[in-house]
């Protein structure tokens, strides 16, 4: 259990008693007053600083609102990451067209080079951000070919290793008459990561780094949570390239990996019919 009173004193918040908050199934959530707090053990350290870094990333263009950060350190053997405390309403058709559009403008944030200055996570596993000129290579290595390898270490292998490294090996066969830019990209906006707030939308839990925009998108698409009104608005500020839909199908591949790795054999079947309709 954290020093709450040593964690309140650090964080100026008096005496008040942390309420337990539901909702996260990564780490220990908490409200204090007006802050929010993630906690866990002291090597949890490390994907808070990059989540707080993250958050401070998407804050800088003021294209969408997230959480501001308060603080993120140690005590003991706790880490903690502290955010400001939003009160959080279901999103509206109001919110999901302002969200489309300030989505769109976040993507007009731009780098001569894809990934990010640090490694991160997604859910509880790594993701690598090693700087690359190649997307293709960039996403070979570092998205799908990482999640394939990790599959194989817990036991997945047979034919979702087979047809995977033949899919590896066409990646280039996607980009023929597509190429991405390196945008600024939340990393994992399915529907849990956003809500209303104050009749505006917010975005949290991020995964950073620059990439093709395309992959937010496919995230979006992957477990529901955005209406007909959110690509509407994003569309009209961004139309979708031709080939697209088979992106898509692809992005949505290294989440349904990861799902696999982090959730188990539920997400087999699904990974597989991903790999072989791609192929």
């Amino acid at each position: 259990m954290p020093d709450w009173a040593a964690i309140n004193a650090e964080l100026g918040l008096g005496n008040e008693t942390p309420q337990p908050v539901s909702g996260g199934d990564i780490s220990a959530a908490w409200r204090i007053g007006d802050v929010f707090l993630k906690t866990g053990p002291v090597s949890s350290y490390d994907m808070f600083s990059a989540e707080a870094e993250g958050l401070a990333e998407l804050a800088a263009p003021r294209a969408v609102r997230v959480p501001q950060v308060v603080a993120c350190s140690t005590h003991g053997d706790t880490a903690y990451l502290a955010t400001e405390w939003l009160a959080l309403d279901r999103p509206t058709r109001d919110t999901e067209v302002r969200l489309g559009e300030q989505l769109a403008a976040l993507h007009e944030v731009t780098r001569d080079r894809f990934g990010w200055h640090r490694d991160n996570t997604i859910g509880l596993t790594p993701q690598h951000n090693n700087w690359s000129d190649s997307w293709v290579d960039f996403f070979r290595e570092h998205r799908l070919g990482f999640q394939l390898q990790l599959a194989a270490e817990s036991g997945f292998s047979g034919s979702l290793q087979t047809q995977g490294a033949r899919l590896l090996k066409r990646l280039p066969v996607f980009f023929e008459d597509y190429e991405p830019r390196p945008a600024l990209l939340h990393g994992d906006l399915w529907g849990g990561n956003w809500a209303s707030c104050e009749d505006a939308p917010v975005v949290f839990d991020p995964a950073v780094y620059y990439g093709d925009p395309e992959s937010d998108l496919a995230m979006t698409r992957l477990f529901g949570g955005f209406g007909p009104a959110f690509y509407e608005a994003y569309a009209t500020h961004t139309p979708p390239a031709a080939g697209s839909h088979d992106r898509s199908d692809l992005y949505q591949l290294y989440h349904v990996l990861n799902h696999l790795n982090l959730f188990g054999s539920a997400y087999l079947g699904r990974a597989q019919e991903l790999v072989n309709n791609l192929l």
